[in-house]
């Protein structure tokens, strides 16, 4: 299958190759992967939080173009992002990609390059990614505290 010129546009490779925040976190409060079986996509993400905000993040990503155009645009919007936002970002791109939603838009509004990718379901994977990864983090800080209070309570 020849995936159309929409899909690896000149926009996807810029954003791709300007990838920020490429550098590890030394001291993450989570760290979570994700992994698509059927392209061998792999990202890697630490996560830094200040109560409902991300103030730190780092990546280490091994995806194709729209894996990497996807954590491309994650990278540069994460600092300063809250949960409920970033969980809402990541169901808007699913919602798009798999229900032919409307795309993200404000400072998320770049993601809308990967709707041409909704026709191309063995490529929803590896553009989701960085999405399930981040929420994977926001997971086990959001466990890790409620395990502190709750030991504080007793």
């Amino acid at each position: 299958m020849t995936l159309p010129d929409d899909i690896y546009s000149q926009q996807l490779l810029e954003l791709a190759a300007a990838m920020p925040r490429t550098e590890r976190l030394i001291s993450p409060q989570a760290t979570a992967k994700a992994h698509s079986k059927l392209c061998g996509s792999r990202v890697e993400i630490d996560l830094v939080m200040d109560g409902d905000v991300v103030t730190d993040y780092g990546q280490t990503v091994r995806a194709c173009l729209l894996g990497q155009t996807a954590a491309s645009i994650m990278g540069r919007e994460i600092v300063g992002s809250t949960a409920a936002e970033l969980r809402a970002v990541g169901a808007t791109m699913r919602k798009m990609l798999k229900e032919g939603g409307p795309p993200p838009t404000g400072k998320w509004a770049d993601l809308a390059l990967l709707e041409p990718v909704r026709d191309y379901k063995a490529r929803h994977a590896s553009t989701l990614l960085v999405f399930d990864a981040v929420e994977d983090a926001m997971a086990q800080i959001e466990a890790k505290r409620a395990d502190a209070a709750a030991e504080t309570a007793s």
